[in-house]
């Protein structure tokens, strides 16, 4: 962490500088990318920058301690202690703001579900997990649009792909990522059995344009007639959008709108997202110093979650927390899960910088 927080602080002063250089003002475009990362990164290395004055200050304070001028020590004495609360103060906002890592600011990103293994089950249940989230969006007044999805006859989704932006978004629901399992009995289970299902979850930071470079012949364009369940035309004109990247081989598709115009920027949105994942996972992987904590993988084949019905519990099995409160998780009421999952990274945040002194 204390080498992520330096290289946040070096690039800021950088940036400071650029923002300064008359060729970078001169420049429209270049200054607006200069601009838009200064302010990305602006409140984790002030923050940054800030700790260090403290620590210095403290440092000080410690050497008039330890010196020779009983007037000079006696200030240090009484000064010290408001030097420490106040570098407090500044480190726990500080881990707050970095927990989850360098994209844990981001105010958008791209939420996939997909239904795993237990057929028309499994989609129900990844209903059940598109109205979790898109209840704990509106008790935090995040904005969530449909980019695609793939329904069921049944009312279930095969597949489902969101955008959500708003404040805290992504520090919150990064841990989402991985395989969640349901217990409980189908209601077209004549016998009362229960029965295990799955459905997996993606979380993707969104992206700023800048930080992907997209053009037309990186990637083909298809259209086509967008189709609901069973394969029946929701329209006659070739509104769904797929676009295929070349390089990476990701194929996304759009069908959600009735213009070809908003498919293509939803598909657009949702390829840059899935580029920008893929090559920060290749830089995860380079740095096998620099392991993610374990809740933080991301990992889809992962089972990150269990939802047992007949006993209203939820489990996260990665950081043993169990919650006899499905009912309430399930309609949105979130805050348990995702306040553990977050104090644990904060925790884990604590060790891997080490004692501030």
């Amino acid at each position: 962490m204390k080498k992520f927080l330096e290289e946040k602080l070096a690039r800021f002063e950088e940036l400071e500088k650029l923002l300064q250089d008359p060729s970078v003002l001169a420049d429209g475009p270049r200054m607006a990318a200069v601009a838009r990362e200064h302010g990305s990164i602006a409140k984790v290395a002030t923050a940054y920058r800030t700790l260090k004055d403290f620590n210095k200050q403290i440092q000080d304070a410690n050497d008039l301690i330890n010196g020779h001028d009983p007037e000079l020590k006696e200030l240090a004495e009484l000064e010290l202690p408001e030097l420490k609360a106040k570098r407090e103060e500044v480190w726990e906002s500080l881990i707050d703001m970095t927990a989850g890592g360098e994209d844990s600011n981001r105010t958008k990103l791209i939420l996939e579900i997909r239904a795993g293994t237990g057929g028309d089950e499994a989609a129900l249940f990844a209903r059940d997990l598109y109205d979790m989230y898109t209840h704990y969006a509106e008790n935090n007044h995040w904005k969530v649009e449909i980019m695609d999805m793939n329904a069921t006859e049944l009312g279930g989704f095969k597949e489902i792909v969101l955008g959500i932006s708003g404040e805290n978004v992504y520090q919150k629901l990064q841990y989402e990522s991985g395989g969640h399992r349901v217990q409980r009995v189908p209601e077209t289970e004549a016998k009362g059995r229960i029965q295990t299902s799955a459905a997996t979850v993606a979380v993707m930071p969104e992206p700023e344009d800048v930080e992907v470079d997209l053009k037309p012949e990186d990637y083909r364009l298809d259209r086509f007639c967008s189709s609901g369940p069973g394969g029946q035309h929701v329209n006659k004109t070739s509104s769904a959008i797929r676009l295929t990247h070349y390089a990476t081989g990701i194929v996304v598709q759009c069908q959600d709108e009735k213009s070809q115009h908003k498919n293509l920027a939803k598909a657009l949105r949702v390829l840059k997202t899935r580029i920008y994942e893929k090559l920060h996972e290749e830089e995860e992987a380079k740095r096998s110093d620099d392991r993610k904590s374990k809740i933080g993988s991301g990992d889809r084949s992962q089972r990150i979650r269990t939802y047992n019905y007949p006993e209203n519990r939820v489990t996260d099995h990665r950081i043993g927390l169990t919650i006899y409160k499905l009912d309430s998780i399930i309609a949105g009421n979130m805050d348990p899960i995702i306040d553990g999952l977050l104090e644990y990274e904060r925790q884990e945040q604590r060790l891997a910088f080490g004692t501030l002194d």
